[in-house]
């Protein structure tokens, strides 16, 4: 009986499509206070608990010398009150099983029902009388400004700023950006007027939603919110409007180091919520970029397998103009390739019908997102909000479904038009150059070759910088190798070092903590390495006995794999350059590594040091391992050169593999500690 049912079923055929569900849009309850203050509430009772959302509705400002001033204003901001100690007041919100958080345009509250008196009037005192502490202030300048310098050699968080300078202008508050002069500028009266302009009720809205009743909320909001101020001050928000570049162009941030290209390629655009063309705009990226199944990422993915994920968006924004923007990281080997099938993928949905297929699965996938988004009842306020703050029609939401489902492949091509504009992108190359400059500066796009603008870190346009400079005939991979091993203090003293133990505290970008790490290594290969965090025991640890190795993590032992043992293995000694045969190395150039000329030198297959023309010190190794089938290129720095007992020693290293960075700061050197070798097993 069973089999008879399922031979009735065609499984080569895809199910068809039901019909669209139905969704129930209630406008939520509101009321206004004399201050300004709307406040919406959304009552629903499935759960013991509510939720309190205030947006406020400010332009974009810009910051000019004082950039960070809204980064500092929102970290001190609800660390308590005038009335509450910051200690005091986060141990009774974690007693309340709550959450408190706010900046200078939001606030955010949730808890249990029981306590939403308590945890009103907790976030109206952190809200409307907040205490700005010089110390604190002074912490997070310093944060801010590690983050800086952590980012000032990483390619993403570089193509981010410049994106924003090239699209904006460093004169628009989407352009600026954060600088450790800048945060030095913001002073706590700069706080104090910041949170006066900002955070002001006569442009607010309040959201209140979950197991409450309109009458108890309005009497709540009453009690807690009506004696919030409006400003004296106007906010001003002069913005420029960002035009686009005449012709296509790329414009090529120089990275040395870098192991990938970071892509964007993108144009100015004016679209709003409001528009006619909003929804056939959503239908158009999703196909172009929105989604796994993208043309963008089917190609450069599915099909080419050059990156992990590539991905649009077609900005909307009722200040300024905003951006399309297509990006991608991929190697640098294949980093014109992508450039073009970009431009191939924007040229095919501008100019060929999306097929019934895709458009039809792009609607359905993007009206399931939505219906199910319309689940958390809380969102029906923030569709009222939405209606207000962006000019919106007020059957905005109930139409949303079927003027989504209205789109065409006709209007798909009309808005790719519109708004993708292939005379006027700007394509942004964060990346290697000497290795993708020449194939750059050889793409053509539409019967033209597209011209390559050069520009530095800061978003600054530059002369084109010499990749590959002349190297004199008397500099040879061998004279440089001396050099440097004369440099630290010469062959005798190296080959006296039989052992080198090391104290390093680590960075992890994102981490909450910052581990200890102990290495040490015995010649002529044997390693070891243990990291570890005070109260958390040991995170990683990592042996090679000289033959063997492995990685421990979170108690689990990993072998190290056949390319890694095979490099630990042809270790020599501690000093790599004493054991090189320089006859079978070359030089490959003479070009900037983070501002200063380098001697690129192959060691041996996928391996390349780095020394500095004028000191002679190595600076940068770069070493391309297999792992798990994917090919890893490594890139560690050397900096801060000491001296210790004799030998010049880098007691900075920051390595990058792939996604990861870790940064070492060593804090002592030990040379010859008897170490045994079962140590290392």
């Amino acid at each position: 009986m069973g089999n008879e049912i399922y031979s009735q079923i065609d499984r080569s055929k895809q199910p068809e499509s039901g019909p669209t569900p139905k969704i129930d849009l209630i406008k939520p309850k509101s009321f206004e206070l004399k201050n300004g203050l709307t406040v919406l509430v959304v009552e629903d009772n499935k759960l013991p608990t509510f939720s309190l959302r205030i947006t406020i509705d400010n332009p974009p400002v810009l910051e000019g010398e004082k950039s960070g001033l809204n980064s500092l204003s929102n970290a001190l901001f609800g660390e308590g009150s005038k009335n509450i100690e910051k200690d005091t007041f986060n141990e009774e919100v974690d007693y309340l099983g709550a959450s408190i958080s706010m900046g200078m345009g939001f606030a955010f509250a949730n808890g249990l029902t029981k306590h939403k008196e308590r945890i009103f009037e907790l976030l109206s005192d952190a809200a409307l009388n907040p205490y700005f502490e010089e110390e604190e202030l002074n912490k997070e300048k310093e944060k801010l400004i590690t983050a800086i310098k952590g980012d000032e050699n990483n390619p993403s968080s570089i193509a981010q700023r410049v994106r924003g300078v090239l699209a904006y202008t460093k004169n628009h508050p989407y352009g600026e950006f954060q600088t450790e002069e800048s945060i030095n500028n913001v002073s706590i009266k700069d706080i104090e007027d910041n949170y006066s302009m900002m955070f002001r009720p006569d442009n607010a809205f309040m959201v209140v939603s979950g197991d409450v009743k309109f009458e108890e909320i309005k009497k709540l909001v009453d009690k807690y919110f009506s004696k919030w101020k409006k400003s004296r001050k106007v906010l001003e928000s002069k913005i420029i409007q960002p035009i686009d570049v005449k012709k296509s162009e790329i414009n090529l941030i120089d990275m040395p180091d870098a192991v990938q290209s970071e892509l964007s390629v993108m144009n100015i655009t004016d679209l709003q919520t409001n528009s006619e063309d909003h929804h056939a705009a959503l239908v158009t990226n999703f196909i172009l970029g929105g989604s796994f199944n993208s043309y963008l990422n089917s190609n450069l993915r599915e099909e080419n397998g050059w990156t992990y994920g590539a991905g649009s968006s077609i900005a909307r924004n009722k200040w300024t103009k905003a951006t399309f923007r297509a990006s991608t990281s991929v190697r640098n080997a294949v980093t014109d390739s992508a450039i073009v099938e970009i431009l191939n993928e924007i040229h095919r949905i501008r100019n060929e019908y999306v097929s019934d297929k895709m458009l039809d699965a792009a609607k359905a996938t993007y009206l399931g997102n939505f219906i199910m988004s319309t689940e958390d009842k809380s969102l029906l306020a923030d569709f009222a909000v939405n209606i207000k703050t962006q000019n919106l029609p007020e059957d905005f939401y109930e139409t949303f479904i079927s003027k989504i489902n209205d789109v065409t492949k006709e209007d798909v091509m009309r808005v790719a038009q519109k708004y993708l504009k292939t005379d006027n992108l700007r394509i942004v190359v964060v990346g290697k150059g000497t290795e993708i400059v020449e194939n750059l500066e050889n793409i053509n796009y539409n019967r033209k070759l597209l011209p390559v603008r050069y520009f530095n870190k800061m978003g600054e346009q530059i002369e084109k910088p010499i990749f590959n400079k002349e190297i004199s005939s008397d500099i040879t991979a061998e004279t440089i190798i001396n050099n440097y091993i004369e440099k630290i203090g010469g062959s005798e003293k190296l080959n006296s070092v039989s052992t080198i133990s090391l104290e390093a505290s680590v960075t992890i970008p994102g981490a909450p903590f910052k581990p200890k790490a102990i290495i040490k290594e015995k010649s002529p290969n044997l390693t070891s390495m243990e990291m570890s965090v005070e109260g958390m025991g040991t995170l990683m640890k990592q042996k090679f006995d000289g033959n063997n190795g492995y990685m421990e993590q979170m108690g689990q032992k990993i072998p190290m794999e056949n390319d890694q043992l095979e490099s630990e293995r042809s270790q020599k000694g501690l000093f790599d350059e004493l054991y090189m045969d320089t006859a079978a190395m070359e030089i490959v150039s003479l070009g900037p590594v983070d501002g200063k000329d380098a001697y690129k030198i192959k060691t041996k297959e996928n391996s390349f040091n780095y020394y500095d023309a004028e000191s002679g010190l190595l600076i940068m190794t770069e070493e391309s391992t297999t792992q798990g089938g994917n090919t890893i290129t490594s890139i560690t720095k050397f900096s801060d050169y000491r001296e210790v007992d004799g030998i010049l020693y880098a007691f900075k290293r920051e390595i990058n593999a792939g996604p990861q960075k870790i940064e070492f700061e060593i804090t002592n050197v030990i040379f010859n500690e008897e170490i045994s070798d079962e140590f290392f097993k």
